[in-house]
């Protein structure tokens, strides 16, 4: 039991960085929720159900543009589908004997950050070491959600307009820096950005929903960047050493 607390205590102490980001970036969603017309509750509770910024982002998008709930279980379940990837990743890096709802737990708030971090133990994963992670990022990732609703509801439109640039500025920030290492990435970046600008202007498709153009282009784009820049085990393996 003591060995336990020891790894759930240094998880928090490692996701300290975690809850001050998390707190930062969220208060930019909660801003976007507001203007799509939800309250702080319900902003609040989806922050704590679904951690995950670009899930959460995608669906603010959906819900302002009045999509099915079709399109946003699609639009999820595509955007969400590198936690998959990780979560197996996490996986073998528990020990065989972890019980598999410890698995499961492991896997419920399988974040980018949560990931980098857990995946960077050396040896075994400790799942109460990522539960220690957990319990400290999810609160921030709400907590940042909840003031964006409430004091976006009190600061003056204008500032409120204001503050939502930080939502590009995550984005760069995000895309940015991978881009400069590698060439591969940054051309599916700017294909992405030039083939979606194509796709609000031509006639026929710009008619599709909002929802539905995310997930075509979501699946065409990374499809044609799987086949004609595959990435090979080893080096699958060294970059989720490195991250």
């Amino acid at each position: 039991m003591q060995h336990r607390k020891t790894w759930f205590l240094k998880g928090i102490r490692d996701g300290v960085p975690i809850f001050l980001g998390y707190l930062a970036v969220s208060f930019t969603l909660g801003i976007a929720a507001r203007n799509a017309g939800l309250t702080a509750f319900q902003a609040t509770l989806m922050s704590l159900t679904n951690n995950t910024s670009a899930g959460e982002f995608a669906a603010l998008g959906i819900i302002s543009s009045g999509a099915t709930y079709m399109e946003m279980a699609i639009t999820q379940l595509i955007v969400n589908l590198r936690y998959f990837l990780m979560s197996c990743a996490l996986s073998q890096k528990l020990d065989s004997k972890v019980p598999f709802f410890h698995r499961l737990l492991v896997g419920y708030d399988v974040t980018d950050e949560v990931f980098g971090v857990s995946v960077s133990v050396d040896g075994k994963l400790n799942p109460y070491y990522t539960y220690g992670l957990m319990f400290i990022s999810i609160p921030g990732w709400a907590m940042g959600t909840f003031f964006g609703v409430t004091i976006g509801n009190i600061l003056p439109d204008r500032i409120v307009s204001a503050m939502s640039i930080a939502l590009y500025g995550m984005f760069i920030a995000i895309i940015v820096p991978p881009s400069k290492k590698n060439k591969v990435l940054a051309c599916v970046v700017i294909g992405s950005m030039l083939t979606s600008i194509l796709f609000t202007m031509i006639p026929i498709i710009k008619e599709i929903s909002a929802g539905f153009r995310i997930i075509i282009l979501t699946v065409f784009i990374s499809g044609i960047a799987a086949v004609l820049f595959p990435v090979k085990d080893e080096a699958l393996q060294e970059e989720i050493h490195e991250s």
